[in-house]
């Protein structure tokens, strides 16, 4: 398999403070990440260099074979290549459009509709996303008007549209009550365990938003990783204690996870 993204020693440095620090990492062709730690640990700062839209300050980055930064590398190339679903997405794109149109825009890579004229494959697409994520009945509802389960489920189709090679979900299940949290957590799981996906890599707090199909495991704690693996190696009660700072108990029931805090003597 090859890799969709490889890190080497990478180092974010802001105001003279690492973001993250000396990151080697790699994510090969199909597989199915979550970046977990506190916040403030760098999670976000690993997906948009993921993303492209963000550099290191040392290292190198490659993603889909294209070197980042390097000589004759198109970043405006590359990030239809990236589907991205998240909070900077989702205050970018108009309250007033409507679910259907708010993922057809991405076939253009645009984020509002102008004159452009859609072909009716782009339509079947972004009916066929939208379908697959339980939005049939929204399609003319105006964005600003979804609950946030909605939102984000409708992000996620947008992100698809492109077809991407790598999928990037940022905190997919923030904001959502309990009902909504599993609900999206049974589509994604849907979504990883379906072997024409592309490789993804989600970010979150919290294991219980870990949906079945997802194959690996990254660590981070101020910026360095602190374990990363195969889910069933790596996703222990001594990593998840370190990385949040707490002694902490993991469970795997079924095929989800659970994690509490040891009670205080």
């Amino acid at each position: 398999m090859s890799d969709v993204l490889e890190l080497v020693d990478v180092s974010v440095v802001r105001d003279g403070r690492a973001l993250v620090d000396d990151v080697s990492w790699s994510v090969k062709e199909g597989e199915r990440w979550i970046i977990l730690g506190p916040n403030g640990a760098g999670k976000t700062t690993l997906l948009n260099i993921a993303s492209s839209y963000l550099f290191p300050s040392r290292g190198s980055a490659r993603i889909l074979g294209e070197q980042l930064g390097g000589v004759g590398t198109d970043v405006f190339d590359l990030r239809p290549r990236i589907g991205m679903a998240g909070i900077a997405m989702a205050e970018k794109l108009p309250k007033r459009q409507t679910v259907l149109q708010t993922v057809l825009t991405a076939a253009y890579g645009m984020t509002a509709t102008w004159h452009e004229d859609y072909d009716a494959v782009d339509e079947e697409r972004a009916r066929a996303f939208l379908d697959r994520l339980g939005m049939t009945e929204y399609l003319d509802r105006n964005f600003g008007t979804l609950s946030e389960g909605e939102r984000k489920r409708t992000l996620i189709a947008r992100a698809m549209m492109t077809d991407p090679e790598l999928l990037l979900l940022d905190e997919p299940a923030a904001g959502l009550d309990l009902g909504g949290r599993e609900d999206l957590v049974r589509r994604l799981g849907r979504l990883a365990r379906d072997p024409y996906a592309p490789s993804m890599i989600m970010v979150t707090h919290h294991v219980e938003e870990i949906a079945p199909g997802f194959t690996h495991v990254l660590m981070i704690r101020q910026g360095k990783v602190l374990a990363a693996g195969p889910m069933e190696t790596e996703l222990t009660s001594r990593n998840l204690s370190r990385c949040f700072g707490l002694p902490l108990v993991v469970e795997h029931v079924g095929d989800r996870y659970t994690a509490q805090g040891l009670p205080l003597k």
